[in-house]
Formats: structure tokens, sequence, C-alpha cells
């Protein structure tokens, strides 16, 4: 769900518990609260809308843990991003307990967003500098610990004290910059490690000229050899890409770039000439380019092998000049390979991959690679900064993250449970927190002459017309507040008791710009009952969809989520998609289930319950990624694609023109309602 900047208990003004003995609520307990906010910021820039009203809290996160925008996270690929850059769908490294050991694993970014809060400056022994607020949690040698807290009292919680020791490897390198000189250094490493250049002459009947020219770059990973085309195109050197040798029998397809031209290989061979007194970037470029083609990193050990005396002095130089300890071994066998060999375990193979950016992935990667704590990471000082910054925090599905090279925390659970000591399970389903002062802080905020009348999405995280709604009733306020500041809204619901304000939606259409949806994933009677006991029945949602296009008021119908093997069978949403149409859906979206942590616990018990034969698959479709695979994703959408284009759905222009200041990431995995 969407981080909806809520405030925790002690933040409220006031908190009071009620239950209702009637059989609508029976069970159900209301925990009212007097907030302090109702519209909140959506973080990230992959919604089409900024900002989202949730009158109800159900399931949510609202964590604390936050760190400055430029701290260095270190992605699935090896390379690094600033934190305030991650997007929900990257995938970045996080930690897993195999063992005696923590060891990196690939982990998927589920949430993101920012806040503002009090900044403390941690300062390590290696000098690595981490800007976090003081409820931020990293990982030490004695487990997890908040950067601030206190001995005794309400504060009291494991904090950070000098000498503790992190866990990681420290600080970044900055990566190169991949200029002309860092270019070139590429090219002559890649190039004389792995390729074929040269001039021949030879006599052939019937032709007055023998000369030949060739260069030929074959290899087995297509990034370094795109990186390689697109550097000499960039230096005025066109090449041809062919298959060089097909996929065989335990071996690769091998591709290449070749060119026949003298002037082009002429070119070429200047291009990877040495240089007298070559710079620091072209030092690099050279590291980078004889790692892609002569480099290995299996096992904990990283190594550039090659049987030229030459090539590998010019490799000990450059790891030299960058404070790379090494060692040369060998030579070996008939051919006579060295090998250059790195020093300095992970932290260092880490260091050479940054400084020098090689654009083999595969070579780079540490995943299962253990956490030792071998680097020089005591803390040494923990200042406040006085001053409060915009500081992010991210979601992962193994929630933590390698921030600045130390093992950092995130917290992804239900709202109440983070912060009112409730499960995640029968708590969050009986247990709903009411923000009584909603209409009034709404009324507050448009108010404001900070506020500048952007679109407000609501069921954006819970649903506003949940059965609480029925008792409560603060929908209607919300609704009258933003008729009269005529300021534009979009509503997503399950719940039929959106029509008792249609009145209001009707007055809201006639001055400001109104959209609703309603999630309907099956017309299933059996699927409903057993995944959505507590919802309108789907054809009442469906009915409402229709009444509401009938009377002016643009709805469409999410098909969300789509159950795979329950609900994503091609006649049930076949039933859906035509039903949609009749009703006048403005727009027909599907969405296949997110399992995030927490929710993935939740459902997987219900899964094992009503579809014990499905465990297994679930088991083996999300044991990448919570939101399934990729693939499967887009092939949700074509089917569904399909069907409308069978039944006629006549595509509309957005609803909200003008209305949005947000880019669409066309990779971004759409939100859907809570499930459980």
């Amino acid at each position: 769900m969407f981080y909806s900047g809520e405030m925790a208990p002690d933040q409220l003004f006031e908190l009071r518990r009620r239950t209702f003995d009637t059989p609508q609520f029976r069970g159900i307990e209301f925990i009212e609260v007097e907030a302090k906010s109702i519209v909140n910021p959506v973080p990230g820039n992959y919604l089409p809308f900024n900002w989202t009203i949730n009158p109800y809290r159900g399931c949510s996160h609202a964590c604390s843990y936050c760190m400055a925008g430029d701290t260095l996270i270190l992605m699935a690929d090896g390379r690094t991003k600033p934190l305030a850059q991650i997007r929900p769908g990257d995938t970045v490294y996080g930690t897993v307990r195999r063992g005696d050991y923590r060891r990196y694993v690939a982990t998927t970014v589920l949430a993101h967003w920012a806040t503002t809060k009090a900044a403390y400056r941690v300062a390590l022994a290696d000098r690595t500098v981490l800007v976090t607020s003081g409820d931020h949690r990293l990982l030490t040698d004695r487990g997890w610990k908040h950067v601030t807290g206190h001995e005794c009292g309400r504060g009291r919680r494991p904090h950070l004290t000098i000498n503790n020791k992190l866990m990681g490897t420290g600080g970044f390198a900055t990566p190169p910059y991949q200029g002309t000189d860092y270019r070139l250094g590429y090219l002559c490493g890649l190039i004389r490690g792995d390729g074929n250049l040269g001039s021949y002459h030879y006599s052939r009947p019937g032709r007055s000229n023998g000369d030949v020219h060739r260069f030929r770059l074959a290899l087995c990973d297509e990034e370094a050899l795109q990186r390689a085309q697109a550097y000499l195109s960039n230096l005025g050197v066109v090449t041809k890409s062919f298959v060089f040798q097909e996929a065989g029998v335990g071996t690769r397809r091998v591709d290449a770039i070749r060119t026949s031209a003298r002037a082009a290989v002429a070119a070429v061979g200047e291009f990877v000439r040495w240089p007298s007194s070559p710079a620091p970037d072209w030092r690099k470029g050279f590291l980078a380019g004889i790692f892609d083609a002569e480099g290995s990193y299996s096992r904990g050990i990283l190594r550039i092998a090659n049987t030229d005396t030459t090539i590998i002095a010019t490799v000990t130089s450059c790891l030299r000049q960058f404070g790379f300890a090494h060692v040369v071994e060998g030579p070996y066998g008939d051919r006579c390979v060295m090998y250059v060999r790195l020093l300095g375990g992970l932290r260092e193979h880490l260091r050479l991959f940054h400084t020098i950016d090689p654009a083999i992935t595969r070579k780079r990667t540490i995943d299962g690679k253990a956490i030792k704590g071998k680097s020089p990471l005591e803390v040494v000082s923990i200042e406040p900064l006085g001053i409060e910054l915009p500081l992010f925090d991210m979601t992962t599905g193994t929630e933590d993250f390698i921030a600045n090279g130390v093992v950092s925390h995130n917290c992804f659970a239900r709202v109440t449970h983070t912060y009112m000591d409730m499960d995640a399970g029968k708590d969050f389903e009986s247990k709903i927190v009411v923000k009584v002062n909603a209409p009034e802080l709404l009324r507050a905020k448009l108010n404001s002459k900070a506020w500048k009348g952007e679109h407000i999405a609501m069921g954006t995280a819970t649903d506003p017309y949940q059965r609480a709604e029925g008792r409560y009733r603060l929908m209607r306020g919300i609704i009258q507040a933003l008729i009269d500041h005529h300021n534009p809204f979009s509503i997503l619901t399950k719940g039929t008791l959106m029509m008792r304000d249609l009145d209001l939606l009707l007055a809201a259409a006639e001055v400001t710009e109104v959209s609703t949806a309603f999630s309907i994933p099956t017309l299933d009677d059996d699927a409903w009952r057993k995944s959505e006991p507590g919802t309108p029945h789907p054809r009442r949602r469906m009915e409402a969809v229709a009444r509401l296009n009938a009377s002016g008021i643009p709805s469409g119908v999410m098909l969300a989520p789509i159950l795979p093997g329950i609900t994503d069978d091609l006649d049930g949403m076949k039933r859906v998609v035509d039903a949609a149409v009749g009703a006048g859906a403005t727009h027909v979206t599907p969405i296949f289930l997110h399992l995030r942590p927490v929710v993935r616990e939740e459902y997987m018990g219900w899964l094992q319950e009503e579809y014990p034969e499905l465990v297994v698959d679930y088991e083996q479709l999300y044991r990448r990624s919570a939101y399934g695979p990729k693939e499967e994703r887009n092939k949700l959408s074509r089917t569904v694609g399909t069907l409308l284009d069978e039944a006629g759905f006549q595509r509309k222009g957005p609803l909200r023109r003008g209305l949005t200041s947000k880019r669409t990431e066309p990779n971004a995995p759409n939100e859907q309602l809570s499930l459980l």
C-alpha cells in the first residue's frame, strides 16, 4: 500500500476504543483517533496523483526509518543509485540469514517515500558517513539498533553508542566519469583482451589489391559488446553486429561486431595504442575493459588472466594507481597464463567494481556472499545536525537494504501492528482505526494558502466505503468540503455504500472533475465468498458502476486483484469485461495479485485452507517478486485488452486532464486494494 504519512499513536491528540453489539459490527473494535493530518502526499513519481485521503486505517505502513536522499544504495546489478532516485520495482541487494551468516540477496523494492525529520550524522572508523533520522535502524554485530534512544523511560530502545560496529563493507566508491579517456581505456582493455584486429596483404589471382583489413570482437555477454559498439560509434567507427557462434550443448551463444573498412580498422588501431602517460580515467576504463574481456569473479576470488606480460604489467600499474592490493600468480601451463588476483575480500571487490564500472553484470554479482564484519565500521560519532531535512526510505522484500555499504533496516508491517501492538492478521480485520476529525482536517488543509487545489485520490490504501463508513459517515463531510473548494478528486472502492453519496457526487461534478472506480475481480459467487466475504456482491458493484455512469459520474472497473488459478480463467474474466462494458465503464484495468511481506503470510494461510492444491504453484510464482512474474502481468494485460476489443469497448481520453503533475512510468506496477 502507499505510504500515507500518518501519525503514530503518541502523535495523536486522543484515542478511544469502542465496540458496537450489532450484527453489522459484531466482533469489530473501532479505535477512534483525533488525527493531526488527513491529506497525505503520495511518494515517488510513478502515479497520476500527488495526494491521498484515507479516513480509515486498516492496512498501510508509516515507517519513520529514513535516510538522506544522496545515500548510495547497492543495486542488484552491482552498481549504486541515490536513495532518492529509487523506485518501486527496482531490484536492490538486501540480506537473509543462512546458516551462521547473513548473506546478500537480490530483493525487490515494494514502496518508496519521503518525509521531513530531524537529521543525525553517523560517522564510522573507515570515514563512511550516514545522514539519517534518529529512528533509523542499522545492523550491528550485536543486532539491530536505532540511531538514537535512551537507556530508560519512554524512549528506551536499543540504540547506537560509540564503538558499536556496523555490518557491511563500508562506504561505496564514486563511479567513473565515462568521458573520452575512459572510453579509450575501455576499448583498449576489451579489444586487446578479446578482439581480433589487423591488416594483411597477400596476392590474389585476378586482383591488383590483396589487402585485407579486419576488426572483430566476439563476446558471450551483450552488455560489453553493446558498450564497445556504442563507444566506437561515438568515436566515428560504425560496426555491424552478427552471430559469431550459435548456442550449443553446454555452450552459450556468442555475438560479435566487425568492420572491414580500412579507415575504420586503422582508427580502431589508434584507439587501442598504449598511451605514454595514461590519465586516471583511462586507467579506470582499461581495468573495466580488461575485466570484461579476461576477468572472473567466483567463490570470492576476483582475478584477471592473460598471457601478455605488457597487459599484466598495465593491469598491476593501474591497480596500484588506485591503491588496490594484489598479487600476480603464474605463469601456468603451456600458454604461460598469468593471473592478477585482487586482495582485501568483498570490501575491495566492491570498491573495484564501483571505481571502474565494468559492463558485464554477471561478473559483479555478490549473491550469496556472507557478511562477516571484517571491515573497520566502528561508530566514532553520532551528531544531531540541528535541522530537519528531507529524508527517504523504502520497503523491500527482505525488509532491509544496503546503504553506503552498511545493512539498513526498513519496516513493512500493517500500521496497527507496527504502532499499536496488534497482529497483522485477525487484528487487521477486527480493529479499525477511525480518524473521526477527518472532514475538519480536510477543510483546514483546503483553506491553507499553501494548498494548490491538486487532485486528491481516495481508496489508495484502505477502502473509504468499508462497513465502518455506514456508522461514521466521514465521507459525506469529506466530499462536501471538496465541493465547497471546487477541488478535484477520485474514489476507488469495493463498497456500494458510495451510492448513498450520489447526491454529493453529482453536486461535485457541477463544480469540479470527479471520477470513481470499483474493484471487481470476479463475478463468480464461490470465488467471491471465499476471497472477499465482507464485501458487497460483485454484481451489486457492477450495478453501481452502471448507475454512476448513467448519472454522469465517470466510473471504471478494476479487475483487482486477479488471483492466479482462482479468478484468472478466460471465461470468468470475459464475464467481468462484458459486464463492465455493458455498464459503460470508462476504463477496465486488470491488476495481478501483489503478495508483499505480511500480506503474503496472511494470504498463503488463507490459500492453504481454501485452495491447498495451489500452494506450491504460488510459492513458485512469487519466489522472486511480490508482484509475480512480469511475463504473467503482461499476459494478463494483453488478455484483458483482447477481451475489451471483442466486447467493443471504446477507449476514452484521460478523465483528469491537466490535473496530474506526475509522470507515469510504464513498468511501475499498478496498485490494488487490500484483499485481506
